[in-house]
């Protein structure tokens, strides 16, 4: 005879189950979002476009599922930092940089993206954020990634181009594609993603 488990409303794993269902209870909007807010968070991207390789992603009634799972941090949460400033719109801001990304290559449209976010206190947003990369696996974040690399600089843009830039090239900073890093190599690569799901 096996006992259940006492419900307890502080478990990491209940904490977690609440954050994302009140996320996906939010209406998705487009990208970035047209209202101005303040406070880190998490928030998913959709995509509803036609590049054909991401056909089985494709946004829909049915389909829901995010092309990437990001969170925004409130400046100084990487350093350590003690108090934290939550009326910076560090998530507004994130999500606008995503925007940017997306204007500068060639075969994406940003009309084509929606987001869903929330703002949450900081010590919930990287556990929720594994949480819904573990429960989604999105393609941007575990198959074609980089999509969510920073501007490193300019004395530091040498590096070698990330997936993401390989398939999806635009972006001025994106780096070198390396041998065997291929548009080509690249789709072959979501491929088997995709068939493996």
């Amino acid at each position: 005879m096996s006992e259940e488990k006492p419900y307890d409303p502080l478990n990491y794993e209940t904490i977690t189950d609440n954050l994302v269902r009140r996320l996906l209870d939010r209406a998705p909007v487009s990208l970035p979002p047209g209202k101005v807010f303040s406070g880190p968070g998490i928030y998913l991207l959709y995509y509803k476009g036609d590049f054909a390789p991401y056909g089985a992603y494709r946004f829909t009634e049915e389909t829901q599922t995010p092309v990437y799972v990001g969170k925004a941090m409130p400046e100084g949460a990487r350093k350590g930092g003690g108090e934290f400033d939550l009326t910076k719109k560090s998530l507004h801001k994130r999500l606008k940089e995503h925007a940017r990304s997306v204007e500068k290559v060639e075969n994406l449209v940003l009309e084509d993206f929606q987001c869903r976010y929330l703002v949450v206190e900081p010590v919930w947003i990287p556990l929720a954020e594994r949480f819904l990369i573990q429960r989604y696996q999105p393609i941007w974040n575990v198959c074609i990634d980089g999509f969510g690399i920073h501007d490193p600089g300019g004395g530091r843009r040498k590096g070698a181009a990330s997936w993401w830039d390989v398939l999806h090239p635009g972006r001025p900073w994106a780096g070198v594609s390396k041998e065997g890093k291929t548009p080509e190599a690249a789709l072959e690569k979501l491929q088997k993603h995709t068939a493996s799901e």
